[in-house]
Order: C-alpha cells, then sequence, then structure tokens
C-alpha cells in the first residue's frame, strides 16, 4: 500500500492593480485577472488572493502593501502597472519605501525579457523587495507582458530561451521563512538548489 503524499502547502498572495483610471470604473481592471489566471495555472497549491485595485498614488500604495503584508500575513504580493517614467508612475517608489531589503535581480531580467519585444523596456522601473516574510514584485501593466515576465520565454519547440522571474521565487520564499511553493513545470519550472527540494507535497 502507498503512502498517501501529504497535501501542499496553501499559500495567501496578495495581488495589487494600481491605475488611476481602472480604480474609479474608466474601464475595466485586466491586471487582477491576468495575475490570478496566471497564478492559479502555475501553482500547486491552494491558494488564498487577496486583491486590491487602487489607484497611482504613492502613500495609498505604500499602505496598501504594509497592510498585506503585516495584517493579511501575504507570503507573495505582486503589482501590476505604475512603473513607467510618467509623473504617476510612483509604484517603484512606494514600494522600495516599506522595504527592509531590494531584490534587483527581479527587476533585471523583467526587463532583459521585455527588451526581446520592445527597445522601450529600458523605461520600466520595476523593483523588488522583502519586507518582513513577504517577497513583493513590480510587475508591467499588461497582461501578455506579466505572462512573459513570470513565465519567460519559449522557442518554437517549448524549450526555454530566457528564464522568467517566477522560476525563482519559490526558492526565495523557502529563504525568507515562507511555505513551499510547488510550480507546474509545464507552466513555470521553479529552480531550488537539491538539497533544498522536497518530495512532491512534502
Amino acid at each position: 500500500m502507498t503512502e498517501a503524499l501529504a497535501p501542499h502547502a496553501p499559500v495567501r498572495i496578495g495581488i495589487v492593480s494600481i491605475s488611476d483610471r481602472a480604480s474609479t470604473g474608466v474601464y475595466e481592471d485586466k491586471g487582477l485577472p491576468a495575475l490570478q489566471d496566471w497564478l492559479a495555472r502555475a501553482l500547486h497549491n491552494p491558494i488564498e488572493f487577496v486583491p486590491r485595485l487602487i489607484p497611482d498614488e504613492r502613500e495609498r500604495i505604500s499602505a496598501t502593501l504594509i497592510e498585506l503584508v503585516d495584517q493579511h500575513h501575504c507570503s507573495l504580493v505582486l503589482t501590476t502597472g505604475g512603473t513607467g517614467p510618467a509623473l504617476r508612475d510612483v509604484t517603484p517608489e512606494a514600494t522600495l519605501a516599506v522595504a527592509h531589503k531590494e531584490m534587483p535581480g527581479f527587476g533585471e531580467q523583467m526587463r532583459q525579457i521585455s527588451l526581446r519585444f520592445v527597445p522601450t523596456a529600458i523605461l520600466s522601473r520595476q523593483v523588488a523587495v522583502i519586507r518582513n516574510q513577504s517577497l513583493i514584485i513590480n510587475l508591467p501593466g499588461q497582461p501578455k507582458a506579466i505572462a512573459e515576465t513570470l513565465e519567460g520565454l519559449k522557442d518554437a519547440n517549448g524549450q526555454p530561451l530566457v528564464p522568467g522571474i517566477f522560476a525563482a521565487v519559490p526558492y526565495c520564499i523557502d529563504l525568507i521563512g515562507g511555505p513551499y511553493l510547488e510550480t507546474d513545470a509545464t507552466v513555470c519550472k521553479a529552480f531550488r538548489p537539491k538539497s533544498a527540494v522536497r518530495p512532491p507535497g512534502g
């Protein structure tokens, strides 16, 4: 008789769409559905989403991130929107204001992926930080770009060309004391050192 596998660890994820117009109902927000859809496909873990749709206001963004980390204890917080050079784009500043550690590699890799498509990717200012035991990552505003930066790029045969940033997220969350995230390798294969890999459901 085979032993039943342990259930996957549940994870609470904050998802934040930052847009003046979407937050006031001028147009439909597409950021939150895109984040929720991708994460539901990528993770085997049961997910509790804590969504927020807010305007491009620095203090509001910072307060929302603090709420999601300190009060709701989200292990991961993903934001979308507000990372360009326009005057109202203040998401990176608001994110850095609540940071305990900055994780510059995430922003560097997102720009490398986006540069495969548009030269204006150098104008993006996404950052990633750690606050307490939570990883906070600023993502692009468009659903297509969200998926590309999280998942990475593949060739016509499905072989990876450029790694997506989410491949590093589970191990980062391990290191800061969060739940063990297990990904669907057909969407995004997480990378961990062999010593950090647990049996499925472990």
